[in-house]
């Protein structure tokens, strides 16, 4: 199953979320949270928690860009560390990364 997450900082950035949430649907997410916080000033997303709690083995976590996901390269690793363990990938389409490929 395709799973997508969608974030902006703010409820202001109306466009870009409503890209993101398109972007997801077009490659097929079947289900996608969604969420507008700062990544910053709240400790914790309950939106990307929830998606990463939802993943069963053989699904993909869909992001449209890299920094709507994690806020630094340690905690990417710890994403995809998770993901990982539960038998799911990760896959960011503004780079074309895959963790289910080679």
């Amino acid at each position: 199953m395709f799973i997508g997450y969608a974030r902006t900082s703010t409820r202001e950035q109306v466009a870009g979320f409503e890209a993101q949430l398109s972007e997801l649907k077009q490659v097929g997410c079947e289900k996608v949270f969604q969420e507008q916080v700062s990544a910053v000033s709240v400790g914790k997303r309950g939106e990307l928690e929830s998606a990463l709690e939802f993943v069963r083995q053989g699904d993909t976590l869909i992001v449209t860009k890299i920094d709507r996901l994690a806020r630094s390269l340690p905690h990417l690793l710890q994403i995809i560390e998770r993901l990982e363990k539960k038998g799911a990938a990760l896959r960011i389409l503004s780079m074309q990364i895959d963790t289910s490929t080679p």
